[in-house]
Parts: structure tokens; C-alpha cells; sequence
């Protein structure tokens, strides 16, 4: 399955040429005849490449041709950048002025006279092999094509169903029932294991998920625990997993002694049900050990295991298999019409359902299958569109393979050209994997994935919609929404289709990976730990080969020390001159090297969670196209630079520092700042006074600092989330009185304040949506001006035990969807359906959840 997403990468280099900020900086070069005429061939060569990219399976002359194009591709895109760059070099030296520079830096690629000569002979190269491919084109006998293949329009409506929380579980009642007999049946062993085994894309997670949801069950069970199997069976990741689910934290850093103690210790004389989802290996050795420290809970305690695997079924089943089949074509169509057609119109098009039914027939009764073309289908209408889906060649390798990949994969040819990209991204996470979408959000602008032709909506909110098509399109799952973002897994079988389409670009790589392709620009590590790997030096050794020098993203989520040593950073920095995204988390050295500054493109740097780094160098200040800096939870690390006002790109900042006073940082100076951090800040009391330039600040979190800070509240006129957690602000009557009036997100958390600051905003413009207090005993009652706020969509009151009762004016929330209400005390009781005082106030809610329980939950 040759794939490529090249349409997309030429588009995104068309796109950054006729942008204003580039068309600025080619006018301090005077290239702007030679930029337009690469612009012109490369536009001649994008109107032929769908049609390249579809028959290139076929012609391998034409796969080299695509080669040869995606490398002159990728070069234009970094010469580009570097332009950019140099532009934004140049407005920082007209504002601020230059920086102090040794004599033989006048010899360097600085220097102007020496920067434009190189920039004129890169684009001389790019022109003349694009000329060369441009000409070649013509022995394939390529067709201009338009975007969609003119197969239909795009509906403007919106799904009317809900996503969240949803399990589409159709047709398995008898499956789900058969599994809770075998739950619910007397056990006089000490643990038994039912095993659920079908073909990927069958629904064994769902139906897992559906008997965990059931009353009974979690009547029936002490503990509920879910972990999903490493591909390799690896017995640390594995009970990490299983603690993580019970207490909600990670303990992934402690050896696997401690945590086999605290697994024991967890589940000691529990009767718990476990699910071990998507179980790959059949390394009985694991399992025995695994299985014997889950032998301390008590009698009856039930573990469930989904697998595509019959030998593993075999190997770990104390009970007979269920083999879980396929739907029946009922059950299927009913599936499929609920993804593939508007719920709130009375019939569907009988043209379209009859084309429908013959698509369901060839989905075989996989689940997986039938809700992704329905989602595919329910943004078009048209009659050609859906036959040209029903009458596709790559129906035949269902049929002759069993291979539901190559249908996954219509989803994909399907999407908009600019999420292609983006999705091919998915390859650097693990399977299984949560993913958070402000880390991806972050990972896609760093890449330059993410365009906007409106300066109304912020890219990063563009890229929140570009995760909710591909959750439209099935392709995401298990989305979960919170106030400041999405949580949600992939299918693996997604994820496999992820790694084909992104096999040239995205590397998954091991601490000991010797070699990359030269075509690879994003790699990310498989491993998370030095286990197992013998004679590491402190560099892989693939990043000191010449390969490294191309890559545009170094993706790691290394969370014990000893790993990212000073070399490993001094050799990223060093080698890999085109970087645009680096995480470097969880370090191990004391001083990032100054020779940062010369990763001009660089817009993400990670450097949270090091516990050694003591200072950062004043050159990290001449990133200009930074985007993202994190260095939270750094301990041990001192002043900042003097000079972050350089940083003017800097959208999110996020710091931990032992300074009382951020005043001679020049963060204050930041006007495009939209994120501002501050975690473990013991000793900060003082932001910064007087002049204040944080018009663009959106989200303040204030996390695990003493103070008391003083807060420039007056100066934050664009704030719309706060989030305070362990913290205490200095309250004075001036600040109350200018509290930030247009507040939609608002977090409380072990906040002794909390009476005090929710003062402030009595007299605030009434915009908040999600309002959260948790841990606060001090919080007594309600807000009267609460109610008022009648766009508010979640409330989460979370062990305040003091809280005693909800207004009626709660009624009047009309817009509120979720209330949630947990270890209150007395509040939980008369919040009961029905019987509790309180429930009148809030029955109109469409979803509740008292103490971790549903007791109301209606979808939209």
C-alpha cells in the first residue's frame, strides 16, 4: 500500500509563499521574481498530483518521480521557514536592537552579504530541479484533477448525535449478556479469566466497555480496572497501567519492585474485575507473573481479556472463549444509518439506502467497518458519491484477505487534503496511547499543519476543529471533553493505518537505533526507558549519522532520569539544524547549551521535569519563531533570561523558577502571548509591575506556588480561563475591583481564597461556561450571581464537603449540560434522582453524576 501525502505538503509550501509575513520577508531578499516563478511551476506540478499519487501503486517510474518531488518539497518548505525567520531577525533587531557578537561572526551565515548569497543559490537549486520534474511529468500522462474528484459536495450541518462517552454498541446484547452470566456465577477460585476473541474492528473493547458500564457488574465488583496491553506484554508498563487506572497516578518512574508492592496493595483482598484489552503476546512467562500477583485479591475477582489471538485466548482463559462474531446485516444497517444519515430527518433518501445496503453487505457485519463509511458518507449527499464508495476495487481485499485496512483507508483517501498530514502524525504515539489534543494542537503548529484564513478564531482552536473532523469521520475514539481540551485514543487498527501512510516521513525509533531513511522528518522513541539496552553513551546512535540532519521533529515522553543526557541535547541541537519541534523532558543535565540559538525554525522546545537544570543561556532568547516553551517543574533552575521580550512568536510559556520577581525577565512584553504557566514557583511573589503588554494572554494557570503574587488582573484584558491550584494570590481592593470580566473557564483547587476571590467576580460580564471548584472546604454556598451566568455548560464540585445545598435558580441554567458532584457530603444526598431536596433544581440537567456514579445521562 505505497502511500503519500504530497498534495498536501505542496499545498502547505503555496500556501506559506502567498502569506503576507513571507511575501515581507522575500521583499528584504529582492527574490521575489525567482519565488514567483518556483510558485508558478510547482502550481503546474500540484494540479496533476492527486492523480499521481493514485495510480503511483501501479508505476514505480512514477513512485521515484513522487520521491524525487517530496524531497525538493521538503527543501522549498525549509528554505522558506528560513526566510521567515531571517524576517523575524530583523523586526527583533529594528525593535530591540542587536545582540553583542564576536568579530568572526561577521564570516558566519549572520551576516547579511553571506545569508543572501546562500538564500539566492537555494533557490537557484530548488528552481532547477523542480524545472527537471516539472518536465518529467509529461511521459506520465498525468490529468488535472480537483480536490474532491467532483464526487459530491460536503454537507455544512453538524452531527446531531453525541460522541462523548458513547459506545455504539449495536447488536450485542446476547454477546454482553452471555459475558455477564459467566461474571455473576459463583467462582470459588481465586481468579478466573474470561477471554473475548474476534478480528480487529469486531467490537471486543466496545463489548468490554458495555459489561463494565452494566449496574449489576459494578455492583457485583469492589474494583473496576482497565489497562490496555503493551504490543510485547512488558510486565512494568503493564502493572503501571493497572495502578494508574486505580489511583489515577503514574508511577512509572519507580522500578518494578515498588510496583508489584503497590499493585498487591491496591487490589489485597479486593474483589476487582480486570480488563486486559487488546492482548497481543503470547509470552506465557509474562502472564504467569503477571497473574500471580493478581492472586491477592480476593475470592471471585474476574479478569477480561480481548484478543485477536486464539492461542493467547487458550494460553490465558480459565474459561471457554467467546468468540465474538460478526453483526448480523440488520444489526449493521442499523448502525450504519444512524452514522450515515441526519437522525432528525423522518426517512432517509431511499436512492442513498439502497446504495447503503449494498456497502453494509460488504463490511461483513465488522462494526469498525460500518460506523467509518457511514461517518465518511454523512458528510456527502450525493447519489455518484456514494456508488463511486460502493463500486471501490479495494472491496475485493476484504474479500480475498480478510484485510480491513484498505477500507479504513477510503476514510483517509477521503479526508481534506490539509488533515492528511495530520493525521499521519498519529504514528508517533503509541498504540493505545491517551492523547491529549493541546499536546497534539502543539505538535501540528510546530509543524506548520495549521493554517487559518481567518484571524477571528486562534490556530489553535482551527486545530481543536481539525481533531473534531477526524473524531466525525471515526477515525478517534473514547473522546472524552474537558474544559481546556480532548482526551481520546485511536482504534489500532487506526493506528496501523497511520504508520502505512506516514511510513515515509514518521519513524518510530529505540534508544538504540543505529540508522533512519533519509526521507524520515519526525521520529519519536518506542521505549521510555534504558531497560534492556546495553552500552548506551548517551546518544542513540542514528542521530549521529548524517540522516539526523533532515529531521523536523524529535518527539520523546522519556519519564525516568538518566536518559537525555547533555550530549543527547548537544547532538539534537548540533546535527539536526531544521528542527521545528523538541522535546527534551525529563533531562539530565544542568545547562541547556547555548548553541540552542542556532535552530533559527525551531518553534517547540520541551524542557519540563528536569531535575538538574540549573540556567538557561541568554541565546535561547534569539528564537524568534518559538512557539512553545516549557521548562516547567525545573527545580533547581534560577534567573531567567533578561531577554524574553525577544521572543516575540511566543504564543504559550509555562515556567518553574526561584525567583520572587519576574519584572527583569521581559515576559510582561510578550504581545502575543496566549498561555501563561507557572508551576512550583515557591519563592515568586511578584509577576511583574508597571507597563504590561499581555493583550493576546487567553489562559492563566497558577499551579503549586506559595506566594502571596500579585496579579496584574487590570492589564489581562483578553482572559478568558483561570485556573488556580494550590496557590494564594494578594487579593487588594484594586485587583478585586478589576477582576477579567470575560471569563469562560474558571478552576478551582485547594484554594483558601476561594470565598474571597469568588467576590471578585460579582460584578463580572456573565461568559463563563465551565466553572470547577475542588478540594476547598472553605467553599460554603453557591455564588449568588452563579445562575446568572447562563451560557455555563459544566459544573464540577468536587469534595467540598462543606457545600450544602444547590439554589433554584439553577433552573434558569438552561444551556447546562454536565453536572458533576463528588464527596460533597450532604450535597450528594440531596442531589438524588427524585427523592433528594435538591433534584428538582437540577433535573433538567441532561447529564449528572453524583459520587463517580450516572445517575442521569442523556446524549444531545
Amino acid at each position: 500500500m505505497a502511500e503519500s501525502f504530497l498534495f498536501s505538503v505542496a499545498q502547505g509550501v503555496l500556501g506559506k509563499i502567498a502569506s503576507q509575513a513571507f511575501q515581507e520577508a522575500v521583499a528584504i531578499y529582492s527574490v521575489e521574481d525567482k519565488i514567483h516563478e518556483l510558485e508558478n511551476t510547482l502550481a503546474a506540478i500540484t494540479a496533476v498530483l492527486l492523480d499521481a499519487e493514485e495510480q503511483q501503486a501501479e508505476n514505480r517510474s512514477l513512485q521515484l518521480w513522487l520521491g524525487r518531488l517530496r524531497d525538493v518539497l521538503y527543501d522549498a518548505e525549509d528554505l522558506l521557514d528560513e526566510l521567515e525567520c531571517e524576517a523575524l531577525r530583523k523586526q527583533v533587531i529594528s525593535r530591540y536592537g542587536g545582540v553583542k557578537e564576536k568579530v568572526h561572526r561577521f564570516f558566519s551565515l549572520s551576516n547579511p552579504v553571506i545569508l543572501r548569497a546562500k538564500i539566492n543559490h537555494k533557490i537557484n537549486e530548488i528552481r532547477e530541479t523542480l524545472s527537471k520534474i516539472f518536465i518529467d511529468k509529461n511521459q506520465f500522462g498525468l490529468n488535472v484533477r480537483s480536490v474532491d474528484n467532483g464526487m459530491g459536495h460536503s454537507r455544512s450541518r453538524e452531527m446531531t448525535h453525541s460522541f462523548i462517552n458513547k459506545l455504539d454498541v449495536v447488536g450485542r446484547d446476547a454477546d454482553k449478556q452471555k459475558i455477564i452470566e459467566i461474571l455473576m456465577r459463583p467462582d470459588h477460585k481465586n481468579l478466573s479469566v474470561v477471554p473475548i476473541v474476534g478480528i480487529g474492528g469486531m467490537g471486543k473493547t466496545a463489548l468490554a466497555k458495555s459489561v463494565c458500564n452494566d449496574d449489576g457488574v459494578k455492583a457485583q465488583f469492589e474494583l473496576l480496572l482497565w489497562v490496555c496491553v503493551p504490543e510485547d506484554f512488558d510486565l512494568k508498563k503493564t502493572i503501571d497501567g493497572i495502578i494508574k487506572d486505580a489511583n489515577s497516578q503514574s508511577l512509572s518512574n519507580l522500578d518494578i519492585q515498588p510496583l508489584q508492592t503497590i499493585l498487591r496493595n491496591t487490589i489485597k483482598d479486593k474483589k476487582f474485575l480486570l480488563v486486559l484489552d487488546d492482548v497481543w503476546s503470547n509470552d506465557r512467562s509474562r502472564w504467569e507473573e503477571l497473574k500471580s500477583l493478581l492472586t491477592e485479591g480476593a475470592h471471585g475477582s474476574k479478569i477480561i481479556v480481548t484478543t485477536r489471538s486464539s492461542e493467547v485466548a487458550s494460553m490465558m482463559g480459565t474459561h471457554p472463549t467467546h468468540n465474538l462474531e460478526s453483526l448480523s446485516h440488520e444489526d449493521s444497517m442499523a448502525l450504519f444509518t444512524k452514522w450515515a444519515f441526519d437522525q432528525n430527518e423522518k426517512q432517509p433518501c431511499p436512492y442513498l439506502l439502497d446504495i447503503g445496503n449494498d456497502i453494509v453487505k460488504k463490511c461483513q457485519g465488522v462494526p469498525l467497518l460500518v460506523k467509518t463509511m457511514g461517518s465518511l458518507l454523512y458528510t456527502k449527499d450525493e447519489e455518484r458519491y456514494w456508488a463511486h464508495i460502493r463500486d471501490s476495487e479495494i472491496w475485493k481485499l476484504v474479500e480475498q484477505k480478510k484485510d480491513v485496512l484498505p477500507v479504513l483507508k477510503l476514510s483517509y483517501d477521503h479526508l481534506p487534503s490539509h488533515l492528511k498530514r495530520c493525521f499521519a502524525t498519529f504514528s508517533l504515539f503509541p498504540r493505545g496511547y491517551e492523547i491529549r489534543s493541546d499536546v497534539l494542537v502543539m505538535l501540528w503548529m510546530s509543524l506548520g499543519l495549521i493554517s487559518s484564513s481567518t484571524k477571528k478564531l486562534a490556530l489553535e482552536d482551527v486545530g481543536v476543529d481539525y481533531i473534531k473532523v477526524l473524531w466525525k469521520r471515526s477515525l478517534i475514539q473514547e473522546v472524552e471533553e474537558w474544559a481546556l481540551y480532548l482526551n481520546f485514543k485511536m482504534h489500532d487498527l487506526v493506528h496501523s493505518l497511520a504508520m502505512i501512510v506516514a511510513q515515509d516521513d514518521c519513524s518510530v525509533v529505540g534508544l538504540d537505533t543505529v540508522e533512519i531513511s533519509e526521507r524520515v522528518r519526525y521520529i519519536s522513541f518506542s521505549t521510555n526507558s534504558l531497560e534492556g539496552i546495553s552500552n548506551f553513551d548517551g546518544v542513540p546512535p542514528f542521530l549521529r549519522k548524517p540522516t539526523s540532519k533532515r529531521l523536523h521533529a524529535i518527539h520523546s515522553q522519556f519519564d525516568v532520569d538518566g536518559v537525555i543526557t547533555r550530549e543527547f541535547a548537544r547532538i539534537c541541537i548540533s546535527k539536526c539544524n531544521h528542527l521545528r519541534y523538541l522535546n527534551l523532558e525529563n533531562g539530565n543535565f544542568e545547562e541547556l547549551p547555548s548553541s540552542i540559538c542556532n535552530l533559527k525554525q525551531l518553534r517547540l522546545l520541551f524542557l519540563g521535569y528536569n531535575k538538574r537544570l540549573k540556567k538557561l543561556p541568554d541565546s535561547i532568547c534569539e528564537l524568534q519563531s518559538l512557539l512553545y516553551l516549557y521548562f516547567e517543574v525545573c527545580l533547581e533552575l534560577g534567573d531567567l533570561p533578561k531577554k524574553m521580550k525577544r521572543l516575540i512568536s511566543l504564543r504559550e510559556l509555562c515556567v518553574t523558577t526561584k525567583q520572587m520577581s519576574l519584572q527583569e525577565s521581559g515576559i510582561q512584553y510578550l504581545e502575543n502571548l496566549e498561555f501563561l504557566g507557572f508551576r512550583r514557583c515557591q519563592n515568586l511573589r511578584v509577576f511583574f509591575e508597571g507597563a504590561c503588554q499581555l493583550t493576546s494572554l487567553r489562559k492563566l494557570e497558577i499551579v503549586d506556588c506559595v506566594g502571596p503574587i500579585s496579579l496584574p488582573f487590570v492589564e489581562l484584558i483578553a482572559l478568558e480561563s483561570l485556573l488556580l491550584n494550590n496557590c494564594k494570590l494578594k487579593l487588594t481592593q484594586d485587583n478585586k475591583s478589576k477582576f477579567p470580566s470575560n471569563l469562560r473557564t474558571l478552576s478551582i483547587q485547594n484554594f483558601e481564597q476561594v470565598v474571597e476571590l469568588l467576590q471578585c467576580l460579582d460584578e463580572s460580564a456573565y461568559s463563563l461556561e465551565y466553572f470547577a471548584v475542588c478540594d476547598c472546604p472553605s467553599f460554603t454556598a453557591i455564588p449568588v450571581w452563579l445562575p446568572n451566568h447562563i451560557r455555563l455548560r459544566v459544573i464540577r464540585l468536587t469534595r467540598c464537603p462543606n457545600l450544602s445545598s444547590i439554589p433554584q435558580e439553577f433552573q434558569s441554567l438552561i444551556a447546562l449540560k454536565e453536572l458533576g458532584i463528588e464527596y460533597c457530603g450532604e450535597l450528594s444526598e440531596r442531589c438524588r434522582p427524585t427523592i433528594g431536596k435538591d433534584w428538582p433544581n437540577i433535573a433538567h440537567i441532561p447529564r449528572i453524576e453524583l459520587d463517580l456514579e450516572r445517575v442521569q445521562w442523556m446524549e444531545d
